[in-house]
């Protein structure tokens, strides 16, 4: 069978001109660690070798649909489920049997089933060589559910299936203990069990890269410690470079752990600060971050080598409007290397999104705005205006003018992927804002 696998991305939020698209993409994917989605990796390392495998992503223009395929599957989250569904109904036009999958069709498997023939719940590992000898038989299910945890011991070695020149990604565990109001990965069936794949696995697929550089998609490397060091302790002379998740409580206090991610090539930490505010971190449920600590630990983590890639989120019930400039002092004071920050975004399926619900403070349910770009829900201490117009201010000041080029700077000294990431990183928030036309009314309300 020829199958095609495709990741809906919206990339016209950067861009109108698709060309430019294609330009800031060769771009992007050469010059930093661009995120790819690892389960068409695995996908295609799980399909028998007489079926044939093809990958595309993008919008509707991007994709062929003129080209015939015996099966399309679709990889879906909330903000690119609108777009999955419009070019899975383009593709049923033409008769092609098309399968969904990933983490909104698995909290709406009916939702998506309108816009497919099969929708599949829950990790594909089990699933995926069932559905495809179902089709093989015509007797494609319209609905496949994963029922137990995927034994770690079972994902296969992934198979690099994108273009050389493109960030690869790899995965050493899989779910994530902490049970945080608003992250959808624990609050999915079985998502907040943490299991870990064999240590030799994972090392083989890392040999396979063809980059040197690759970043680890797990959600967290410092959930087991141990585990993490012994990794580390096998990649030291393999002369890869490579990004990480990690608890900024838990790197601030462990040295041993710093030194080996930095002996095995680790050139940067991406990490959830969530917020500098205490109450609003005890109020989600994260026990791990210590705000008290996080001066601290970012300049351990500096003093190892590694840069920080630091993500915010504004909008929790906690939340004043003095939480932007609190957490803009903080960024002035730690000197991280690339902050971010987000809106507050209740995913379905988490526990932050059905006590919204109840509390009637949905605003809205346009799965595109679902992207941490906009206020979809009504804030407790602020308006939803208030909310986006201060985050979209923040992001702008740390990614503007001075600041950004003294930032791009100051990470020339971790070394040149660190640096390349960062210039990547600041040109696209730039072309975020540009993009949505909002850029000289926002410099009027710089904090």
């Amino acid at each position: 069978m020829k199958i095609l696998l495709i990741w809906p991305r919206k990339s016209s939020l950067l861009f109108d001109n698709s060309n430019m698209v294609k330009i800031f993409s060769m771009f992007l994917s050469r010059m930093s660690f661009r995120r790819k989605p690892i389960v068409y990796s695995i996908l295609s390392a799980l399909t028998p070798n007489h079926h044939t495998i093809d990958i595309a992503e993008g919008e509707i223009n991007d994709i062929n649909f003129n080209k015939v395929y015996d099966l399309v599957g679709i990889t879906s989250v909330t903000s690119n489920a609108i777009l999955s569904y419009e070019i899975a109904d383009k593709f049923r036009k033409h008769k092609i049997p098309v399968v969904i999958g990933g983490l909104h069709p698995s909290v709406y498997p009916e939702e998506a089933k309108k816009h497919a023939d099969s929708v599949v719940i829950g990790d594909a590992e089990e699933i995926w060589p069932k559905l495809l000898k179902d089709l093989e038989n015509n007797k494609l299910k319209p609905f496949y559910y994963q029922n137990r945890v995927v034994n770690p011991k079972l994902i296969p070695p992934s198979k690099n299936v994108y273009k050389k020149g493109t960030g690869i990604g790899i995965q050493a565990t899989r779910g994530c203990p902490q049970k945080c109001e608003f992250c959808s990965i624990p609050n999915t069936k079985f998502g907040n069990i943490y299991t870990k794949r064999p240590i030799e696995n994972v090392i083989e697929d890392i040999n396979k890269c063809e980059r040197k550089i690759f970043i680890f998609q797990d959600n967290s490397l410092t959930v087991d410690t141990n585990y993490t060091k012994k990794l580390f302790s096998k990649l030291i002379g393999i002369n890869k470079k490579f990004l990480a998740y990690g608890n900024i409580d838990i790197l601030g206090k462990d040295e041993e752990l710093l030194k080996l991610a930095n002996e095995a090539g680790c050139v940067g930490w991406l990490i959830g600060f969530e917020s500098v505010s205490q109450a609003s971190i005890d109020s989600i449920g994260k026990k791990t971050n210590i705000v008290k600590n996080y001066l601290s630990a970012v300049k351990k983590i500096h003093d190892f080598g590694m840069i920080i890639e630091a993500s915010f989120v504004f909008g929790f019930d906690h939340d004043k409007k003095d939480i932007f400039n609190k957490t803009d002092e903080f960024i002035r004071l730690s000197e991280i290397g690339i902050p971010f920050g987000l809106i507050l975004t209740p995913y379905p399926g988490t526990i932050l999104y059905n006590r919204l619900e109840r509390e009637k403070r949905i605003l809205t349910k346009d799965w595109d705005k679902y992207d941490g770009l906009n206020a979809v829900f009504k804030p407790k201490h602020m308006s939803s205006e208030t909310l986006l117009n201060n985050t979209e201010a923040l992001n702008l000041k740390w990614h503007k003018g001075l600041n950004s080029i003294e930032r791009i700077i100051k990470n020339m000294s971790f070394g040149f992927y660190p640096f390349t990431e960062t210039l990547v990183i600041e040109i696209y928030w730039k072309l975020i804002y540009q993009r949505i036309g909002k850029l000289s009314n926002l410099y009027s309300k710089i904090l």
